[in-house]
């Protein structure tokens, strides 16, 4: 039986500049193009991650096809030129120091995506937690079909208050293989990798298997269908492997599905009760609308909302004509802020105007505050909350909650093969 998480073959490059090599998400400072003209200054020449894939912020500028067959001849031209060194049948335990001095600890390995079903009813041990806008994998999907490689921006959240999956690494790190050692570019702190193999890697496989235990699952989450593993960031990074994933599944036969590489994707692993870890909420402030009404119209209809399970959570509601707080028991937090945006939504139907998702109380309190202007400030998300929530209720809204700063999303470092 194939394991959910496993360990993989992986890539890293070799006799090069790391700092250069590896650069941040694509799907980061997507309104800052100048971010990444910087970056391609910098890159310029030499062997980099920034030449293998697509910067969002130049959707609108650039031909996403000639971009999608520029990225796979750069893939086959580093394959082909002993940019790589192998890393077989291994995890990578590694140590990301941010800029604020802490450090995020995570796992590298490929979870199944036969286990990983992103739609909103989902009940697979892989789940998405925000909803997925299916207008955002067509470019990703350009690129990783014709794509000899993989590299990850994603992680994945394991529910494991105890930490016995990444302590035990911790503490056994200094008898393991060191593979990399640098700084990042562009403010991105630094980052320590180690090779997780032999007796040291069948140790985290009994942990991760005791936290799929089913009596443990309905301890934590009731009889609903559990999830084992959810998602951190990448979510669309992830769908799209499943996409592309599903196309080749339908033309090969049972054996050949079993071995095939584009089952699996590789990603990052990590607890969610990680001291790194930080859940900032995103605020939905609307411009260019009627706020004379908004205050009473919110108010009402987010205040009316009730479930049954004993939560409380409060919003701010404001325009330039005042502010009010709302109480809601008794809700999840995805439902709270999917009511939220439904009545945001509309709202501008009936008078007009365009919303914003803004990570920033201040910035979103001033916004609310303007001419034409109205905002509703979402709670904060507990780390407790989050696992049971998409077990009960689904995944999250689109745009609700956010990990850290743009500078402490994942960098692209590790490699796969995929065909």
């Amino acid at each position: 039986m194939n394991r959910i998480f496993d360990r993989a073959d992986m890539l890293l490059p070799k006799d090069c500049d790391m700092t250069k090599w590896s650069v941040v998400a694509c799907d980061q400072f997507s309104s800052q193009p100048e971010y990444w003209a910087a970056l391609e200054r910098q890159c310029a020449g030499v062997p980099s991650a920034l030449h293998l894939i697509f910067p969002e912020a130049y959707l609108e500028e650039r031909d996403q096809f000639a971009e999608a067959e520029k990225i796979n001849a750069e893939m086959d031209k580093y394959l082909a030129g002993d940019v790589f060194r192998e890393v077989k049948d291994s995890y990578i335990y590694l140590e990301r120091t941010l800029r604020g001095g802490v450090v995020r600890r995570g796992l590298m390995g490929v979870l199944d995506l036969d286990a990983y079903d992103y739609s909103p009813t989902s009940s697979s041990p892989i789940r998405a937690t925000e909803g997925t806008v299916e207008d955002r994998l067509p470019p990703r999907v350009r690129v990783r079909k014709g794509a000899a490689l993989e590299m990850p921006h994603i992680m994945v959240f394991i529910d494991d208050p105890n930490d016995t999956v990444m302590h035990g690494l911790t503490e056994t790190k200094a008898g393991m293989p060191e593979l990399y050692n640098f700084d990042l570019s562009a403010d991105g702190g630094h980052i320590c990798g180690w090779q997780v193999s032999g007796a040291v890697a069948e140790r985290v496989e009994l942990a991760l298997d005791a936290l799929g235990d089913p009596a443990m699952l309905r301890e934590k989450y009731g009889d609903a269908a559990p999830a084992i593993y959810a998602m951190g960031d990448g979510n669309h990074s992830l769908a799209t492997a499943k996409k592309c994933w599903e196309a080749i599944r339908a033309e090969l036969s049972e054996a050949e599905r079993e071995t095939h590489p584009a089952r699996y994707s590789l990603v990052e692993l990590v607890n969610i009760h990680d001291e790194a870890i930080t859940f900032e909420p995103i605020h939905k402030v609307l411009f260019e609308t009627d706020p004379a009404e908004f205050l009473d119209a919110a108010q009402a209809e987010l205040g009316a909302l009730a479930g049954d399970a004993k939560t409380k959570h409060e919003m701010r509601i404001l325009t330039a004509a005042g502010e009010r707080s709302v109480t809601v028991y008794g809700m999840t937090l995805g439902r709270i802020i999917g009511a939220a945006e439904e009545f945001c939504q509309k709202y501008m139907a009936a008078h007009g105007g365009r919303i914003d998702y803004i990570h920033n109380d201040d910035t979103a309190i001033e916004m609310g505050r303007r001419s034409g202007g109205a905002a509703i400030l979402l709670p904060k998300m507990e780390k407790s909350e989050l696992f049971p929530s998409i077990v009960s209720s689904g995944p999250f809204p689109k745009k609700s909650f956010s990990i850290g700063h743009a500078q402490d999303k994942r960098y692209y470092l590790e490699c796969r093969c995929i065909k």
